[in-house]
C-alpha cells in the first residue's frame, strides 16, 4: 500500500511538473508569436526594401558579354572582346542574391538593465527578429552567436521562417552561463566557424575589454554592422538620494548618494568618455554602427542606418 501511495504521489507531482511546463512553454508561444507580428509586420511595410537596398547586391556574378549601350558605365567595359570584335562591349553582372546574415547577440547580466520602457535584452529581441525576417524575406539564411564573456550557443545559418520562429524563442529564453561579457571572443569565434563572406549584426551596450583589432580583422572579411543599446540611466543619473545598485555581471551592490552633483557630473563624464572611445573604435575599423535606446522605437535608427549604407552604394 505505502509503494502504491508513493507511486502515485510521484506520478502526481510529474504530472505538476508537466503542466507547469506546459504551461511555461504555451506562455513562451504566445510570446513568440506576439513578436512575429509585430516584428514580421515591421519588416514587410517598412524595412524589407531598405534591407534590400542597403546589404543586398554586394556580390556580383558575371552573367554575359553585350554590345555597349550609351549610358553603361565605362568600367564595365570588356578590353579583350572588345579588341577581338573592334567593337564596344560590357560585362553584365547579376546580383548574387543569396546573403548569409548572423546575429550576434550579448546575454551578459547588463542587458538585464532597463529603466524605461523595456529592458536591452527585449530590445535586443526584437531587433534580431526584425533584421531575421528581413534576411528571410530576401531569400538570406541567418544565423545566431549568442555570447557573454564566453561564446553560450552557435545557431548556423539556415532559410525558412520555422527556423526564424525557433531563433526567436532561443532570443525569449535563453538562460546564460556566464553573466560578463567580451565581444573580442565572440568576433574571434564569429571569424572562425563563418567562412564565407556574411553581412553580420552585433548587438550589444559593448561594456566590454578592448575589442578593436578582433572587430578590424572580422570587418575585412565580412560586413559587420554594430548595434549599441542602451539605457539613459547608465548614461546620466537622476537625482533620487541614496540609491542601492547592483552590478548585473559582477553581483557587487554599491550605495550611490545621486543627490551629490559631483558624482552625478563624474558618472556622466565617463559614459561620455566611454561612448567617445567606442566610437573611434568602429569608426577606424571602418564598421557602421547606430545606438538604439530602451527609452525610444528602433524604427528610425535602422531606417537612418539603413538609408546612410544606401547612399554610399
Amino acid at each position: 500500500m505505502l509503494i502504491k501511495v508513493l507511486s502515485f504521489g510521484e506520478d502526481l507531482g510529474e504530472a505538476f511538473r508537466g503542466l507547469h511546463m506546459a504551461k511555461d512553454t504555451k506562455e513562451l508561444l504566445k510570446k513568440v508569436r506576439k513578436i512575429e507580428i509585430k516584428t514580421r509586420g515591421l519588416s514587410n511595410h517598412l524595412f524589407s526594401g531598405e534591407y534590400h537596398s542597403a546589404f543586398k547586391g554586394r556580390g556580383m556574378a558575371f552573367s554575359e558579354v553585350r554590345e555597349y549601350q550609351l549610358g553603361d558605365e565605362i568600367r564595365t567595359i570588356d578590353w579583350n572582346v572588345t579588341a577581338r570584335f573592334n567593337h564596344p562591349y560590357v560585362k553584365v553582372f547579376d546580383e548574387e542574391r543569396e546573403l548569409t546574415v548572423m546575429l550576434l547577440m550579448d546575454v551578459s547580466g547588463s542587458e538585464n538593465f532597463g529603466t524605461q520602457n523595456q529592458q536591452k535584452q527585449d530590445l535586443a529581441t526584437e531587433l534580431c527578429a526584425v533584421l531575421a525576417f528581413s534576411a528571410i524575406q530576401n531569400n538570406d539564411k541567418v544565423g545566431v552567436i549568442f555570447f557573454s564573456d564566453k561564446i553560450e550557443k552557435f545557431i548556423p545559418p539556415k532559410k525558412g521562417r520555422t527556423h526564424i520562429l525557433m531563433i526567436i524563442r532561443e532570443l525569449i529564453d535563453f538562460k546564460p552561463e556566464s553573466k560578463g561579457t567580451n565581444v573580442a571572443e565572440a568576433l574571434k569565434y564569429f571569424t572562425r566557424v563563418i567562412k564565407k563572406k556574411c553581412t553580420a549584426f552585433i548587438l550589444s551596450d559593448f561594456i566590454s575589454p578592448a575589442f578593436y583589432d578582433e572587430l578590424k580583422i572580422a570587418n575585412k572579411k565580412h560586413d559587420i554592422i554594430a548595434l549599441r543599446l542602451y539605457d539613459k540611466h547608465e548614461e546620466e543619473f537622476p537625482n533620487l538620494g541614496l540609491i542601492p545598485m547592483r552590478d548585473e555581471e559582477t553581483g557587487e551592490l554599491l550605495w550611490v548618494n545621486t543627490a551629490d552633483e559631483a558624482v552625478r557630473k563624474a558618472f556622466k563624464a565617463e559614459a561620455l568618455k566611454r561612448n567617445g572611445v567606442l566610437k573611434d573604435t568602429f569608426n577606424k575599423s571602418g564598421v557602421d554602427f547606430t545606438s538604439v535606446g530602451t527609452h525610444e522605437s528602433y524604427v528610425k535608427p535602422l531606417m537612418t542606418l539603413f538609408k546612410k549604407r544606401e547612399g554610399r552604394r
